[in-house]
């Protein structure tokens, strides 16, 4: 460090700067500034949101298939030759009927597994509904002089069947046993054809 300033001042020992015309008495390095360089966040793919599953715990599949059994019942109900083909056609329809509403609902092709379960679910409604009706049914025969006085006036007069009837009609345990055979058979066949219709229904919405 000189001991004057080229100004002429005398400077103190260990000046920075001179106390006369403020010139510094050191060569400082520039200070170079770092560049922070932005960190790229990475692009992650769109996520595809997975359909919901066609279950009970799915409401809206509950809805459609309560309102397409309900449909399905309507048509049974509905006065029309031939009842057993009436009842098949129904119970189908409403099945495919499920489907159909699903689809243009949610704008989701079901497969042909979903549309089954889609028709199953609408198959235990069904089931819920002629059990219901089948219930009443029962108790109307039983308000009018009961079911073996029922079943007898459906037999030609004079026919040997009917004591063989009354017989077991009258019977605790046979009638018990005949009522749930019944509705085995109303629950395999009230869900099964929905299922079936379902199916169709899935299969034919899926080629369009």
């Amino acid at each position: 460090m000189p001991d004057f300033c080229t100004c002429g001042a005398e400077l103190p020992p260990d000046a920075r700067f001179c106390h006369k015309c403020g010139k510094p008495q050191y060569d400082y390095p520039a200070v170079q500034e770092e560049t922070v360089e932005p960190v790229q966040q990475p692009i992650l793919p769109p996520t595809l949101q997975t359909p919901p599953e066609i279950s009970f715990h799915n409401r809206l599949a509950v809805r459609i298939g309560f309102l397409a059994a309900l449909t399905g019942m309507l048509l049974v109900m509905f006065p029309l030759p031939f009842p057993i083909l009436r009842l098949f056609i129904a119970f189908l329809a409403a099945g495919f009927l499920a489907v159909f509403a699903y689809s243009r609902r949610t704008g989701q092709v079901l497969s042909i597994r979903s549309g089954a379960r889609m028709g199953w679910i609408t198959g235990i409604f069904s089931f819920a509904f002629v059990t219901i009706l089948f219930t009443i049914s029962m108790v109307a025969i039983s308000n009018q002089g009961g079911i073996v006085k029922f079943f007898k006036s459906q037999l030609p007069p004079n026919d040997s069947r009917a004591s063989t009837l009354e017989q077991a009609l009258n019977d605790p345990a046979a009638v018990a046993g005949g009522l749930l055979f019944v509705l085995m058979v109303m629950f395999v066949v009230v869900t099964t054809l929905p299922m079936i219709g379902g199916a169709l229904g899935a299969k034919v919405l899926e080629k369009e």
